[in-house]
């Protein structure tokens, strides 16, 4: 299996996991266009692409799903409160939608997913873990605390992508108005780089063998900043750990194999 991380922010999220025939994205907030051209760098087509699995329905996550609904025919899976929210926002999704059991695994082409709740300021927003033959690659964004449910949903994945949003003083001191402040930093707001720091030596010890950092904030966040916090947690663990990019693509394999990454 490999991952293919075309954006996380803000500004849009969305990454495809490949596994022989099968082809699935976890999120699809960027263009049409723009995910199209990043597919095809990958030598697949939109074509290939088996499903699409949905975190939760703020913009950023979903603001290309409704052209995709219109050129291709594949399901969205969605737990049952963001399915709900769904077809109120994208009329095409209707007879497209499939309702998934958290906490129960499902299959969706040759993997098996579960679904775990997340905690943000939605009603249900979910987190992913996906099995295949080669290996487990889970995803947390988009979560103001890490629960036991979302250590459980993460635990022993070989790779994983999960949430360094903002430096606590970056945010504090900077430009935002004080209720984004404090929606941030709330327990349903989003992960700081110390949060996300603890979250990775646990998942060290876990098995995880790659992390990934996801959904930097553009304005109260630095790449180095969150390598930095997250490298002194890890220590010598051995566990390799990049920044997802805001742009552009960062390809990796999940599973223990050939620790390397590249980006485009």
């Amino acid at each position: 299996m490999r991952a293919y991380v075309f954006a996380s922010g803000s500004g849009g999220n969305c990454l495809m996991l490949s596994s022989g025939d099968t082809n699935i994205l976890i999120d699809a907030g960027i263009s049409m266009r723009r995910l199209s051209s990043a597919v095809a760098r990958t030598g697949h087509t939109m074509r290939d692409i088996g499903g699409v699995l949905i975190t939760h329905e703020h913009s950023d996550h979903i603001s290309g799903l409704d052209m995709l609904l219109k050129y291709y025919d594949f399901p969205v899976c969605a737990p049952r409160t963001v399915a709900n929210r769904l077809r109120g926002m994208l009329p095409r999704v209707e007879g497209r939608l499939r309702t998934v059991p958290v906490g129960e695994a499902f299959p969706l082409g040759a993997l098996r997913v579960t679904a775990f709740h997340t905690p943000h300021d939605t009603d249900e927003s979910v987190g992913y873990r996906v099995e295949g033959e080669e290996g487990t690659f889970a995803l947390a964004t988009d979560m103001g605390r890490v629960t036991e449910e979302v250590e459980a949903g993460l635990m022993g994945a070989d790779t994983v992508l999960i949430e360094a949003n903002h430096d606590e003083d970056m945010l504090r001191y900077g430009p935002y108005p004080v209720y984004l402040k404090r929606r941030i930093l709330s327990e349903r707001g989003h992960l700081s780089n110390a949060c996300c720091a603890e979250l990775a030596r646990y998942l060290a010890g876990s098995g995880t063998r790659r992390i990934i950092l996801g959904h930097l904030s553009r304005e109260n966040n630095r790449p180095e900043k969150a390598l930095e916090t997250v490298g002194a947690a890890l220590g010598e663990s051995g566990v390799e750990f990049c920044c997802a990019p805001v742009l552009g693509c960062l390809e990796l394999p999940v599973g223990k194999a050939g620790l390397c990454c590249k980006s485009s």
